[in-house]
């Protein structure tokens, strides 16, 4: 068993350290939309428009990328269609589906949100270095190919 000193110096796991940098860039994103005056998005609603695909996602599949119910990801995009966020479209390959979509309004937030990451990301190339971030960004791309389903 280790005592209490040796558990406060262990290091979080490379699972967590990737959990807590991604999140950081989510904040940056969330924190530039809301100074940009879209204070009406929550950050769920808007971890949910960051998974709609250019044009358009079905709301099952939002579900299953967001790791929720139907039911729930049916309720966000209700909320953001009803502030113009979002609007559902027929399914141009299903006549009977309907895709969910970004409005114009929305991909300006998007803009914003993008251009935050993208600072952010310049202040980490600036803290490690070229040749590590690049190095990052390769093993980043290498790991998607085994973890994204929709990759």
């Amino acid at each position: 068993m280790q005592d209490e000193a040796s558990t406060s110096d262990q290091q979080p796991g490379v699972g967590v350290l990737m959990y807590v940098a991604a999140r950081a860039l989510e904040v940056r994103a969330y924190d530039a939309v809301v100074a940009a005056g879209a204070s009406d998005i929550t950050p769920a609603q808007a971890r949910l428009m960051a998974q709609i695909d250019p044009h358009g996602t079905r709301v099952v599949t939002l579900a299953a990328r967001a790791r929720t119910t139907k039911q729930s990801a049916t309720s966000l995009v209700d909320q953001l269609e009803r502030t113009g966020y979002v609007e559902r479209v027929p399914d141009p390959h299903d006549g009977r589906a309907k895709l969910v979509r970004l409005t114009p309004r929305a991909r300006a937030v998007g803009d914003v949100a993008d251009a935050a990451v993208a600072d952010a990301l310049a202040e980490w190339r600036e803290h490690l270095g070229p040749t590590r971030m690049r190095g990052l960004e390769e093993t980043m791309r290498l790991l998607r190919q085994i973890t994204d389903p929709w990759a």
